[in-house]
């Protein structure tokens, strides 16, 4: 059997339970894929993106309607050894992968002040621009549980908001563009796993700010801060993770002081009575 194929079978047999079930929840629960999309996968190199590639393309094969799939990588400045890895993993998961060159890596490299955002901003304009270009109408982003739980603690912390990463958002600058992220359930520990299991190597960001956080112990990035607390956090309470994913989920609004919505605050005094 060919290594792709042995590959494919580890997600739908050996990690039915932890990835594929938990994949298709998402696809089910939050209604991500309907007959005749044509969704654009991003996939940046590392596993997570990788991983929601193949789900995807089993998806296709084996779901139930028709829908179209292409497979894109915006390279933002990596260098030649990432790019090739890239290209190489691409080829090892039967990957029909379309690359396309920015210079977004050089343009946030000088920026002192949230680098990681302006990065991420950046991105997701290019993104929605390649998948307007391709005819798309949904993108598919490779975020998972740990992402969402993570983004909802530095919003918290630094934003001083509540809010969390969603499962699909519609794009405020490109009317009729969805974005997905049906690894929503997905747990990184999960597609650790799954790639220590098919003896897969990836990239992580590799931008410069990274690599300058990996080699230099004082140098710690926001996200990182918050992986560390939740790791001692889940010492004394193992459910921590699940419990903060559900608190977005049961949000009890006589026991706030206030909300937004559509970007209109609304303090509780208004309807409280004396």
């Amino acid at each position: 059997m060919e290594r792709y194929k042995e590959i494919e079978r580890s997600i739908i047999k050996k990690y039915r339970k932890d990835i594929w079930s938990k994949f298709i929840k998402a696809i089910t629960e939050f209604q991500l894929i309907q007959e005749n999309d044509r969704i654009m996968v991003c996939i940046s190199g590392g596993k997570d993106s990788f991983l929601l590639a193949k789900c995807i393309e089993e998806l296709k094969k084996h779901g139930k309607f028709y829908f179209e799939v292409c497979y894109v990588c915006m390279n933002p400045g990596y260098n030649e050894l990432n790019r090739n890895i890239i290209l190489e993993n691409a080829k090892i998961l039967n990957i029909d992968l379309e690359m396309f060159e920015s210079d977004i890596f050089d343009i946030v490299s000088d920026v002192d002040k949230s680098p990681c955002y302006l990065c991420a901003r950046m991105r997701r304009g290019c993104l929605y621009n390649k998948a307007q270009e391709l005819g798309c109408n949904k993108i598919a982003l490779g975020h998972h549980f740990n992402d969402v739980i993570e983004t909802t603690l530095l919003s918290m912390f630094y934003g001083a908001e509540v809010k969390t990463m969603m499962p699909k958002l519609h794009s405020e600058n490109f009317e009729g563009m969805e974005l997905i992220r049906p690894l929503y359930f997905v747990r990184e520990e999960d597609i650790i796993a799954w790639s220590r299991f098919n003896k897969l190597t990836f990239i992580n960001c590799a931008c410069r700010f990274t690599e300058a956080c990996f080699f230099d112990s004082n140098t710690t990035s926001k996200r990182k801060e918050i992986k560390n607390l939740i790791k001692d956090m889940k010492k004394t309470n193992p459910n921590i993770e699940y419990n903060i994913y559900k608190a977005l989920d049961n949000v009890n609004l006589d026991c706030v002081l206030g909300v937004k919505k559509n970007k209109e605050y609304e303090s509780f005094l208004n309807y409280y009575t004396d």
